[in-house]
C-alpha cells in the first residue's frame, strides 16, 4: 500500500510541475515532438527501403542470352554452370519462342516486326535470380566469363541509383534523429533542473522527516515521462493518418510498380508503439541525467 500512495503521489506531483512550468515543459515537448516526428518519418523510410529492398532481390533479374549457334548440351551446360556460382538462387529458362510471345503480347507492333521474318531472330536465354542484390555485378561478371554468352545484364545504372539514394536518406535522417534526441534529453534535464530548483525547500523537509531516495527522486522521472508521452501524441496521430493519405494518394507505389509501400494497416501501429515507447524513454532520460546531477541523494 505505502508504494502505491508514493507512486500516486508522484504522478500527482509531476503532472502539477508540468503545469507550474508550463513554458519549459512546453519547449521540452515541442522539442519531443519534433525529434519524435523525423523518428517516425525515419522509421518508415527505413521499414520501407527494406521492403522495397527485399522486392529488389525477388525481382530483379539478370537476363542471360545465349549466342545462336549454342545447342541444347551447351544450354544444359551453362544453366548448371549458373546455378553454381555463389547468391544464384534460381535459374530459369526462356526459349526465343517465349521472348517472341511475350514481346508480341505486350506489344502488338512487336508482332508485326516478327511477321517479317522467316526465322525467329531472338536468342534462347535464362533469367537469373540472386540472394542478394548487391551481388548483381559480381554475378554477371561470373556469368560472363562462360562459353556460349552473348550478353548478360541487369540495369546496372537503376539498381545502384536506387541503392545508393536510399542509403544516403537513412544515414541522413539518422544523424538528424540522434541529434534531436540529444537536444530534447537537453531540454528536458533543464526542465526537471528548474522543477528541483523550485521545490528544493520541500525536498529539504522531505529529506528531514525520513523520506527515502525512491521516494524524492520518483516524481521527476516520471515527470519526464509525462513530458516524453505528451510530446508523443501528434507524431503519433500524423503517423497513422499521414501514412495511410500518402499510402492512398500515392496507390501504394512510388514512381514505378518496383517501388512498393507497405500496407500501412499494423505498420503504423507498430510504428507509433515504437514513437511513444521513445518518447518515454527520451524523457525519463532526461529526467534521470536531471535527478542524478542536481539533486544530490
Amino acid at each position: 500500500m505505502k508504494a502505491l500512495r508514493i507512486i500516486g503521489r508522484s504522478f500527482r506531483d509531476a503532472f502539477k510541475s508540468v503545469f507550474r512550468n508550463f513554458s519549459l515543459s512546453m519547449a521540452s515537448i515541442l522539442c519531443a515532438t519534433i525529434t519524435l516526428l523525423v523518428v517516425a518519418v525515419s522509421l518508415i523510410i527505413a521499414g520501407n527501403v527494406e521492403d522495397v529492398t527485399k522486392n529488389l532481390e525477388k525481382e530483379l533479374t539478370i537476363v542471360v542470352y545465349l549466342e545462336r549457334n549454342a545447342t541444347e548440351e551447351d544450354a544444359k551446360f551453362i544453366e548448371n554452370s549458373i546455378k553454381a556460382i555463389n547468391n544464384v538462387s534460381n535459374v530459369t529458362y526462356k526459349s526465343k519462342e517465349e521472348w517472341k510471345n511475350e514481346m508480341s503480347e505486350y506489344n502488338s507492333s512487336y508482332g508485326s516486326i516478327f511477321d517479317n521474318y522467316s526465322e525467329n531472330p531472338l536468342p534462347d536465354s535464362f533469367v537469373v535470380y540472386v540472394n542478394d542484390v548487391n551481388s548483381l555485378e559480381k554475378v554477371t561478371s561470373e556469368i560472363k566469363k562462360l562459353d556460349k554468352i552473348d550478353s548478360a545484364g541487369y540495369g546496372k545504372d537503376a539498381v545502384t541509383t536506387i541503392v545508393s539514394v536510399f542509403d544516403f536518406v537513412e544515414k541522413i535522417t539518422v544523424v538528424i534523429v540522434i541529434a534531436l534526441i540529444f537536444v530534447t534529453a537537453f531540454l528536458i534535464t533543464n526542465t526537471i533542473k528548474l522543477t528541483i530548483y523550485s521545490r528544493r525547500n520541500e525536498i529539504e523537509i522531505m529529506r528531514l522527516v525520513g523520506s527515502s531516495n525512491t521516494a524524492i527522486k520518483l516524481p521527476f522521472v516520471i515527470e519526464g515521462f509525462v513530458i516524453g508521452i505528451l510530446g508523443s501524441i501528434i507524431p503519433i496521430i500524423l503517423t497513422i493518418y499521414g501514412y495511410i493519405i500518402a499510402y492512398e494518394k500515392l496507390n501504394g507505389h512510388i514512381y514505378v510498380e518496383l517501388i512498393k509501400l507497405i500496407s500501412p494497416y499494423n505498420f503504423v501501429f507498430y510504428i507509433s508503439l515504437i514513437i511513444m515507447a521513445l518518447g518515454a524513454l527520451i524523457g525519463m532520460l532526461g529526467s534521470l541525467m536531471a535527478v542524478r546531477k542536481y539533486l544530490k541523494i
